[in-house]
């Protein structure tokens, strides 16, 4: 893994990289609080820290690693002494993590690279040990997804369900919730990204359940669409049209083609029925630690290859009468896309 960004920071004439957002950090066996910074330079790799980290430093992170307990808030002098010592005069940092004092402290001594979407891309191609654990918690999910049905009931609030899931995600062993669970009921289904309110839900319903878990710092991500008792007849056209769209995206997928490729399939569909100007956002996008890539939207031309993995999430919504997103994480094994969360997708009632 750090083979890869040696090889970056050749590839981009760097003396030193700066790591500073989460998943990163982690992802390059360093830990991902805020008083945690990660220096790569072309002969080490440092971490600087405050005295709260030092055990778990010693307990958690490579322990080839060079280690630099420095005072709280003084991390950014300290890296800059530390790498005027290393003879540095370019180094690369990351679009986030750092704050306008802290880029203003780098700039008057070094010569600053903005990096875009590197070390994403490093992480990108999963190797078979993060595959397996990216298989794992998208188990967890399945099966804590079965677990919350027969609980929704009608009356109960979008808040109520989503404690539900905090819970039984918890109960089975994740670590965390990867995002706040999206509970969007009736009307609030047209938001895509409609977090849980006190809203109940009601019977003639569409209730979209979005949510995610964390297990062994790898995440989910899923999405179902449910029918609150019975639904009408315009409800059910659109989730069969989200449903079909959804299915042919998933079995697209496969090394060779770009991200907008794959999001073509789903949106022609929703734009054959007559919903395209209701599909308004990209078809899906990496999955692994968080902020992954590939991206699937109409602009993008990253090329899917073998090892990624990504969601493929369609969706309808559609002012007054909710919406359907149908999401599933997707990945590229042997060229082709394997579907890793199995939860069923015809729709269910529910109440």
């Amino acid at each position: 893994m750090i083979d890869k960004v040696f090889q970056l920071l050749e590839k981009k004439q760097l003396d030193a990289l700066v790591v500073t957002s989460v998943p990163n950090k982690v992802y390059f066996q360093s830990l991902k609080g805020s008083g945690v910074y990660l220096v790569i330079t072309k002969s080490e790799v440092a971490q600087f820290f405050d005295g709260r980290y030092l055990e778990e430093i010693k307990e958690k992170t490579n322990a080839s690693y060079r280690r630099y307990e420095v005072p709280k808030g003084r991390y950014l002098e300290e890296i800059r002494t530390y790498l005027c010592k290393q003879a540095a005069t370019r180094v690369g940092i990351e679009p986030v993590g750092l704050t306008i004092q802290d880029y203003h402290l780098l700039t008057a001594t070094f010569d600053i690279c903005l990096l875009q979407d590197e070390l994403e891309c490093i992480r990108s191609i999963k190797t078979k040990a993060e595959c397996q654990k990216i298989q794992a918690v998208c188990q967890l999910t399945d099966e804590v997804f079965t677990t919350i049905l027969p609980q929704i009931k009608i009356g109960m609030t979008e808040l109520e369900l989503s404690g539900i899931i905090h819970y039984e995600g918890f109960k089975r062993g994740a670590s965390a919730m990867a995002f706040e669970p999206i509970i969007a009921s009736g009307f609030r289904g047209a938001y895509p990204h409609g977090r849980p309110t006190t809203k109940r839900i009601e019977h003639g319903e569409l209730l979209t359940i979005d949510f995610g878990l964390t297990l062994d710092h790898y995440q989910s991500d899923m999405t179902r669409t449910l029918a609150v008792g019975s639904i009408d007849s315009k409800r059910r056209e659109i989730y069969q049209t989200v449903l079909s769209a959804q299915k042919k995206a998933v079995a697209a997928v496969r090394s060779g083609l770009t991200g907008s490729a794959v999001d073509q399939i789903a949106r022609k569909v929703i734009e054959e029925a007559g919903y395209g100007e209701y599909f308004a956002h990209g078809l899906g996008h990496g999955i692994g630690m968080g902020n992954d890539v590939p991206i699937l939207n109409p602009s993008s031309q990253t090329i899917l290859k073998e090892g990624m993995v990504m969601t493929c999430e369609p969706g309808i919504y559609i002012p007054d009468i909710g919406g359907v997103r149908i999401e599933d994480v997707v990945m590229i094994q042997g060229e082709i896309g394997k579907q890793v969360t199995l939860s069923e997708k015809e729709l269910i009632e529910v109440g």
